[in-house]
């Protein structure tokens, strides 16, 4: 199938890591130009410059103001579809309260001011470019099942993902028209995919029935499973009337599973 996405300059943010470095090496594999960002980890990134001659690496701290600044300027060719994938989340359990502004303050910097950043930087430099290159102009935001039905423990993370999924995304979508007519703006929201990060958690039987207890399709997916699903929503060609959608990518999940049987 031809996405339409062939020489479109797209900017994946966060893309070192599972979801983020598969989805950057599916658009370099269907011929997009492509931006692939990272902060500490430059290990994977490289190994995929080596395939794709064409790949464009840059580091930069999201939630430093100057940092995402310098990323659009760096560049005479404007971003047309941008992935914010990028995100943390705290591995520690903590209920909310008992959890320290510290943490909380430094994972919305990390996870939603810094999404705030590099959108507002996008839609700057999105005026300027053509209306050619405007017709092909989508956000896609990386939101998660914690920010549709909470996650105990990290409320902080949950929180993030909420106000991509919802209120950025809602709000975008009625925005990016002003600077472009047909952008559009969308949520891939993910539940447990089997990233390095996740398996370790995923090796705890206990962990893993608790991921897959409301799940019908009862497996965990692979980050293949959500790169296609950006792309798909990124083409304006096969989404090209799809926008202010948040669509979940977890098999079928209905939600937590809060009590065990001993806690009935």
């Amino acid at each position: 199938m031809d996405f339409g996405l062939k020489d479109v300059h797209v900017l994946v943010t966060g893309a070192s890591g599972g979801i983020g470095l598969e989805t950057a090496k599916l658009y370099c594999a269907i011929g997009a130009k492509v931006t692939a960002h990272y902060n500490t980890q430059f290990g994977p990134l490289e190994k995929l410059s080596q395939t794709y001659p064409n790949l464009r690496i840059v580091q930069s701290d999201l939630s430093n103001e100057a940092s995402v600044v310098n990323i659009f300027s760096a560049s005479d060719d404007p971003v047309q579809v941008l992935v914010v994938n990028h995100a943390i989340a705290p591995p520690e359990d903590v209920p909310l309260a008992e959890m320290t502004l510290e943490r909380w303050n430094h994972t919305i910097s990390t996870n939603l001011t810094s999404s705030f950043l590099v959108c507002r930087e996008y839609l700057k430099h999105l005026k300027n470019a053509t209306p050619e290159a405007k017709e092909k102009a989508t956000i896609v935001l990386i939101g998660s099942t914690a920010g549709k039905y909470g996650e105990a423990g990290h409320a902080d993370y949950a929180a993030t993902k909420s106000a991509m999924m919802y209120g950025l995304t809602m709000t975008l979508k009625n925005e990016i028209v002003k600077i472009a007519p047909r952008g559009r703006v969308n949520t891939v929201a993910p539940g447990w995919v089997k990233t390095p990060m996740a398996e370790i958690p995923l090796s705890n039987p206990c962990i893993l029935y608790s991921a897959l207890a409301t799940t019908p399709l009862k497996k965990i997916a692979m980050p293949l499973d959500i790169a296609n699903q950006i792309v798909v929503l990124s083409s304006s060609t096969v989404s090209g009337h799809v926008t202010g959608q948040v669509l979940m990518v977890e098999g079928g999940m209905e939600g937590r599973l809060l009590n065990k049987p001993e806690d009935i």
